[in-house]
This record gives C-alpha cells, sequence and structure tokens, in this order.
C-alpha cells in the first residue's frame, strides 16, 4: 500500500491532534457525580486500597490498563529517532491493543538510554498498571531491560519486538513442519539478522524443539562465529565453530529460512540450495528478505511467509500481543512466561487447523480458506483469535502458577471478550478485505471535487477498486496537480464531448421512460447531466458501481438511478440504511434517507431489505420496531402503524428476530425488557437493527448518535437496487467516502454473483 507523506501528516493531526484519548467511564453530570468521583467520595476506595492493596483491581482501572513504553532507540526501520518521534508509534500500538482486546493504554514515551536507569524508571510505574508492554528499544539492552524488569515487577511485562514474531512465526513453523512431516529436532535453521526479534524468534523456536546445535545466525558480517571479536553473551549462545562464512554457504541443505533483516539479500539460487520442502519465513518489512515472486518462481516445493498483507502467511504481531495481555490481565498474571507464550502459539497453530468461518472467508475474498502451504496462521481479522488465545494463555498462567485471579466460568468469559471490544468493529475492515480479493470499476459522478479525488486516490492505492471520473478534464486534471494527486493516469470522461454515447445513452434512457412523459430530445439532454451518464454507464456495464451525492440533495441524486437502473425484482421500494458503529458494537438504522411517511405495507418490505443489508455485512439482525409507545402503551398513528407492522413482519418473516412496536431506550436496554416485557423477543437477543416509523425520526436520529453519541456513521447505504448504486451523504468526509466505495465494490461483487 503506497502511503502519501500528507496524508499520514493530516491523519495524525486533524480533527484533533494524535490518535488516543481518555475517556471518563463514570457518569460526571451532576455535583453528586463529581463529589463520588474525587473528593470527598475518592477516599473511601483510597481507604479501602491502603486496607487491601488487591482492592487497586476492585475499584481503579489499573486491570484494564497496559503502558506502551519506549525510549525510540529502535524505531520501526528509522532507528534511533529519539523518544518524542516514537509517540505516534506508541500511539498506534495502543489503538491496536484497544480495537482488537480491549484493552486501555497509556503511552510513555521515555528519555533515557541508560538501561539501569530505564528499569528504575519503568519499575517505578507498577502501582498504576496492569502490565507493560515495551516497544522499539534496542538491542543488547532490550533483552537485559525485559530481564530484569520481569524478575523486579509482579504485573506481566513483555517486550513485543522479542516474542510477538516468536510466537506468531513459532505457530507458523509448527504447522509448516506438520504439512510436509519433518521433524522439528531434526531441521537445520538459517536465521537472517541478529536484532532482537531474530534472537528472540531463534531462542523460543529452540523452546519449540529446534537444536540449538542446527541453528546458524548470520548478521550483516556473515555467520555468527565463536572466533569473532567482541561477541555478546547473547549472540554468543548462536555462534558456530562449523566451517561456514557466509549466508550462502549456510543455507546449502537447510530446512527453514528465517528473515528478520533487510529487503532483497537473498537470491534464487540460495532458495534453489536449500533442503527438499523448504520453509521460508521472509519477514523484512516492507520489503522481504526475497520477493515472493522469486521464491515461489525457484522452487514449487516450498511453503512461504512474509510480513506483508498481499499475500499468504502474514506473520503480522496483531495475531498475539493483543490477546496475550488480554489473557495475563483477565487472571492477574504476574508476569508473562515461557508457558504462556508456548500457549499462545499452539492456540494460533491449533486455530488454522479449525473450519474457516464465511465471515472469514468473505473478508478476504476466499473460495474456502483451509489449512494447508498457504494457510499457516489464522487471519489478522479472524473474529475467533481473541476467544482462542486470551483463554490459552489465561489457563497456561493459571496452570504455572502466576494467576492471582482464576476463571471458573470459561463459557461466560468467552462472551466477556466478545462483548469488551464489539467484537464486530473491525465491519469495515473486513468489508474493505472482500473489495480488495475483486476491485470494481466505481463511476465518480462528482470528479471535480477534491474530496472525491482524494478518495478515488485512497480507493487506487488500497486496491479497493478502479475510479472512474466524471467531469469537466481540464478542472480535474488542474485539481489532481493543485493537491499532488498520482491520479494522472486514470479514466476521465466528461460527457459534453461523449457526442456518440450521449445519443446510445439516450436513446436507452427514452426507450425506458417513453411511456412516463419523457421525449427523446430530454432524453438526450438529461444525458449530459453526469448522475444520469453514470447511472446509464453502470446499467450497461461499462462501471460496476455508481457513487454521487457528495454535492447535491439526495432526492435529485437518487432519482436518476431509479429511473435507470431500478429496483431489484420483487422490490417495490428501496430503503436507505446506516450502520452507526458505537462502542456497543454497530446499529443498523433504517430507513434514514428515502421514505417520508412508509405504511405498515411498506415498513414490512424496509423489514426485508434491511435484514438482508444487515445479513451483507456477516451478521445476523436483530430487529426493533421503534415508535413513542412500549406495546400499546400510548394511542396515536405512531403506535397503531407500527404495531401492525410488528404483527405482519413476524409473520412474513418467521425466521427474523423482530420485536416491536416499542422505545428506543427499551430496545437496547434487556433490563427494562426482563423487568417490564419479560415476553420481548429481544431479550438474550440484543437489538442491533432498528426501524423507524418515518423518515423524519430516523434522518434525526442518525445525525443526533453521529454528532453527540460518539459512534463513527457509516452510509447511507442504498438498498433494494438492481445495480450498486451509493448514495453519499451531502459533505460526507475522505473517510466516509471510502467506505462508502468499499460497500459499493462489495455490494456489486455480490450483484454479480446472483
Amino acid at each position: 500500500m503506497k502511503i502519501r507523506k500528507e496524508d499520514a501528516l493530516n491523519y495524525h493531526e486533524f480533527k484533533r491532534p494524535g490518535k488516543i484519548e481518555v475517556v471518563p467511564t463514570k457518569p460526571l453530570s451532576s455535583q453528586l457525580d463529581l463529589a463520588l468521583a474525587y473528593s470527598p467520595g475518592v477516599a473511601e476506595p483510597c481507604t479501602a486500597i491502603q486496607n487491601n492493596p488487591e482492592d487497586v483491581y476492585k475499584y481503579t482501572a489499573k486491570g484494564n490498563l497496559v503502558a506502551v513504553i519506549s525510549n525510540g532507540t529502535a524505531v520501526l526501520g528509522l532507528g534511533n529517532i529519539g523518544p518524542a518521534a516514537s509517540k505516534p508509534v506508541m500511539e498506534g500500538k495502543g489503538v491496536l491493543f484497544k480495537k482488537f482486546a480491549g484493552i486501555d493504554v497509556f503511552d510513555l514515551e521515555i528519555d533515557e538510554n541508560d538501561p539501569e536507569k530505564l528499569i528504575e524508571t519503568i519499575r517505578s510505574l507498577e502501582p498504576t498498571f496492569g502490565g507493560i508492554n515495551l516497544e522499539d528499544i534496542k538491542a543488547p539492552e532490550c533483552f537485559i531491560i525485559e530481564k530484569r524488569l520481569k524478575e523486579l515487577m509482579k504485573i506481566p511485562v513483555m517486550h513485543d519486538d522479542q516474542h510477538g514474531t516468536a510466537i506468531i512465526s513459532g505457530a507458523a513453523l509448527l504447522n509448516a513442519l506438520e504439512m510436509i512431516q519433518k521433524k522439528i529436532e531434526k531441521i537445520k535453521l538459517v536465521v537472517s539478522g541478529a536484532g532482537a526479534a531474530a534472537i528472540s524468534c531463534a531462542r523460543f523456536y529452540i523452546k519449540l524443539g529446534v537444536k540449538l546445535e542446527n541453528v546458524v545466525m548470520c548478521d550483516i558480517d556473515g555467520v555468527i562465529r565463536k572466533d569473532r571479536e567482541n561477541l555478546t553473551d547473547i549472540h554468543g549462545m548462536f555462534a558456530t565453530d562449523r566451517d561456514l562464512y557466509t549466508i550462502t554457504e549456510a543455507m546449502q541443505g537447510a530446512d527453514v529460512f528465517l528473515g528478520l533483516s533487510a529487503g532483497n539479500i537473498i537470491n534464487q539460487d540460495q532458495i534453489r540450495a536449500m533442503a527438499k520442502n523448504p520453509i521460508v519465513f521472509a519477514l523484512a518489512n516492507p520489503t522481504p528478505e526475497i520477493s515472493y515472486e522469486e521464491a515461489m518462481a525457484a522452487r514449487k516445493d516450498i511453503i512461504m511467509a512474509t510480513g506483508r498483507s498481499d499475500y499468504p502467511n502474514q506473520v503480522n504481531n496483531v495475531i498475539g500481543f493483543p490477546y496475550i495481555f488480554r489473557g495475563a490481565l483477565d487472571v492477574r498474571a504476574t508476569g508473562i512466561n515461557e508457558e504462556m507464550k508456548l500457549a499462545a502459539a499452539l492456540a494460533i497453530a491449533n486455530l488454522a487447523k479449525e473450519p474457516v468461518p464465511d465471515i472469514v472467508n468473505k473478508a478476504y475474498g476466499e473460495a474456502k480458506l483451509a489449512f494447508g502451504k498457504t494457510y499457516l496462521i489464522p487471519k489478522p481479522l479472524d473474529p475467533r483469535l481473541i476467544t482462542t488465545i486470551a483463554p490459552a494463555v489465561a489457563k497456561a498462567a493459571m496452570e504455572s502458577g502466576v494467576a492471582k485471579s482464576h476463571i471458573k466460568d470459561w463459557q461466560a468469559y468467552e462472551l466477556d471478550l466478545q462483548e469488551r471490544i464489539g467484537i464486530d468493529q473491525r465491519l469495515m475492515s473486513r468489508v474493505v478485505a472482500r473489495a480488495k480479493k475483486d476491485p470494481k470499476r466505481v463511476v465518480f459522478a462528482e470528479a471535480d471535487n477534491p474530496k472525491i479525488l482524494k478518495a478515488a486516490q485512497i480507493m487506487r492505492d488500497e486496491k479497493i477498486g478502479i475510479p472512474i471520473l466524471l467531469g469537466n478534464k481540464g478542472k480535474i486534471k488542474k485539481l489532481i496537480q493543485a493537491n499532488s494527486l498520482d491520479l494522472e493516469d486514470i479514466i476521465v470522461i466528461d460527457p459534453n464531448e461523449e457526442k456518440i454515447k450521449l445519443r446510445h445513452y439516450g436513446q436507452l434512457l427514452y426507450d425506458k421512460r417513453k411511456r412516463k412523459g419523457l421525449t427523446l430530445y430530454e432524453a438526450k439532454k438529461l444525458m449530459k447531466d453526469r448522475n444520469y451518464f453514470g447511472a446509464m454507464m453502470v446499467e450497461v456495464g461499462e462501471g460496476d458501481a455508481l457513487i454521487s451525492g457528495l454535492t447535491k440533495d439526495y432526492p435529485r441524486t437518487i432519482l436518476p438511478s431509479l429511473q435507470i437502473i431500478g429496483v431489484k425484482k420483487g422490490v417495490d421500494k428501496v430503503a436507505g440504511m446506516y450502520i452507526m458503529n458505537s462502542d456497543r458494537g454497530p446499529l443498523f438504522f433504517a430507513d434514514t434517507t428515502v421514505n417520508e411517511n412508509p405504511s405498515a405495507d411498506e415498513l414490512v418490505e424496509i423489514i426485508g431489505l434491511t435484514a438482508n443489508g444487515v445479513r451483507f455485512f456477516d451478521i445476523e439482525p436483530k430487529i426493533a420496531i421503534l415508535s413513542y409507545s412500549n406495546f400499546g402503551s400510548a394511542k396515536g398513528q405512531v403506535p397503531l402503524k407500527t404495531a401492525l407492522a410488528t404483527t405482519k413482519a413476524k409473520a412474513q418473516y418467521p425466521d427474523l428476530v423482530i420485536e416491536g412496536e416499542m422505545q428506543a431506550n427499551v430496545a437496547l436496554d434487556e433490563s427494562i425488557q426482563k423487568e417490564n416485557y419479560p415476553f420481548s423477543a429481544l431479550i438474550n437477543n440484543k437489538a442491533n437493527t432498528l426501524i423507524f416509523p418515518d423518515l423524519a425520526s430516523g434522518n434525526i436520529a442518525y445525525k443526533l448518535v453521529a454528532e453527540i453519541g460518539n459512534a463513527e456513521a457509516i452510509g447511507p447505504i442504498l438498498l433494494g437496487m438492481n445495480k450498486s448504486v451509493h448514495i453519499l451523504q451531502l459533505g460526507s468526509s475522505i473517510r466516509e467516502i471510502v467506505n462508502m466505495i468499499a460497500i459499493a465494490v462489495v455490494d456489486a461483487q455480490t450483484i454479480e454473483t446472483e
């Protein structure tokens, strides 16, 4: 993926600098709340903790709080750039902890290079944090720092640069060896690189069963030998006295190559010199030690992994560290020991052998992922990772005696894990991944807008789809240059210059609408409108999806597509749905954009369309039909209409969970339902789909929730169209446009297979 400097800087600067914030978890709306949160009420938990130090986990956030700590001495591939410059990376690590495991993070960048002083500084933080994630600290100091901190502290400490890659690649190694039926204790391993990750991987592989005498480690100066001067104790462990001096010599007959060094330092001849069924883990990023294409071309019997997402078997630390810490925190482990790391690796390896859910296959655009040479480890977006790795780590902590708290109900723990992260927060990640597998042509009717062009650039960079830009070529070219975009070779069409197409498209529109009052002259004239032109491109197959609406109101934007493309067979009304990505997971709102005051029967059709729309995202809809009344508690046209719609919808869609009519707060609060409406179908079936009685209520609700409810709005998603057409909200952000592009591409993929 190509990352532009301007995009990266803007991402980190706007709307507010940085990527993280602190959010209170308790109400602070009254004087009583403030008195409880601070003085005098706070004295009570302080006294309780003084009397019983373990109560700190009961009354504070310590048990779910990890420090991500660096001194900036080995940041990514940038080297020793200092603590302040490392802060964006540490904030990013914090975001991953939160997104994938629901763990809160404070990032701490410490201006200290002396290992002893850094150790003492970090050790003094133990009262604050439930765990310590060391990051981007250079070798060999990182080994000393982690070892001493683990001895001094009674909370989990892990240097992810060392152990994360070791655990993930270790799982891949176990599965690769199983595939080719080689015994781990007999393999010959060549390691390229002698930094923290390489040393830790080699050590971990030995824990898995590799024999130390079968390991050859190389650095920039060649094979690390026992006769080398100034060998450190850490490197001395892997020094050899065999007659080997270069990596080429070491690769002769090797079973496994592990690269954690630099790009393009291995060639095809070296790969050909390896033993039968060679395993090649070329993990240098972004450029592997040998490219995937070259390695696969060198030998047919090769098994390969890289650190890249665009090739099979991506060794990505995010598969491991969030869940390892999650499991450790949940049993209040006093450390992360070898048993816990081995448990994580085995859990990852075993998960790859399990049948892959459709949700993962769809996310990666695969017909059927299955254990094999191109699927050695689970995909990073597999929602089962947290419920597989965290329990395995927690059990290992309990069994090895480092757990201070024990889990007794593992089924309840699994549910708790899912609820902690709102497991469907990854919804758009899965949609984008699906889009990348089969990019489609997306027609932009408003290409003379900088936001559209920037979104088209991201779309192309991320390989989500193929943009087709409609508008004045000269104006679009100037905007591309003014915004430093790389879109010079993109298809740009000015409808006013397409005389032949205008006549052809005009005739097609006339044929569709001639019995609805449209003349041929009017049809040809309408075709100069880019919304009509773009819709016709999609209709005749010269484009796969249409995106418009950024600068025009919804009714005027959607009309051309309704007239040209029309609705699916059996559909009378289209509907608009928004996804509100909230802390509790995604909520689906409908209808929010199209039908002003639908009848009960039309609401039933909207419910059917919305249910299909929710399933499009691989989520089972749990539907609440909303009103200002709860099951007849108030009279009026709206309660009557929604109650009738509920009855009819339940009869028409017996396989769906549907309940109503009910108020929004009741629909989303199971405790209210249990206490007052124990017959509700939404008890133990949390509502995730809200059907509004009219356009006004739906439109107002989604905008309010987006503005003041801390929820990201994705949409509107047009439901019921015969082809992929999606109308943007007026003034959408670039991010919102990119989300809609991904949805439009996957929608086009789905329609193509129907």
